[in-house]
């Protein structure tokens, strides 16, 4: 079974990804916090997700992240008019930043990337 963790404080967007999750097999642990987060690290996830609307300071939490795991792919989403905000998360390392959007449109192939 695939693991993906997320970053997110909005609980209607948990569920929904929990539920696009559990169609596809993968299993999904959600932080609402940086320290909680940084927690499931332990597991050896595929994936990570942050909300980069999150009130949890998400960039700071991608930055620290990335000291300890440098090679897990991390996909952030945000406003679409959030420029500035993706220009920072892809320099805290990012691999990929995305509209609310998009990801919710590709959320099964976003998450599939974490299956075994």
């Amino acid at each position: 079974m695939g693991k993906v963790v997320a970053l997110m404080d909005d609980l209607f967007f948990q569920m929904k990804l929990a539920e696009t999750a559990k169609q596809l097999g993968v299993e999904l642990k959600v932080a609402t916090n940086s320290d909680a987060l940084l927690g499931l690290m332990e597991s050896g996830p595929r994936l990570v997700i942050v909300d980069l609307n999150a009130r949890s300071a998400p960039i700071q939490t991608i930055e620290k992240l990335r000291l300890t795991s440098k090679n897990v792919r991390v996909v952030g989403f945000l406003s679409h008019v959030q420029q500035d905000l993706a220009v920072q998360a892809q320099a805290a390392g990012c691999d990929e930043v995305m509209p609310r959007s998009s990801f919710t449109q590709n959320l099964a192939a976003i998450l599939s990337v974490a299956k075994d």
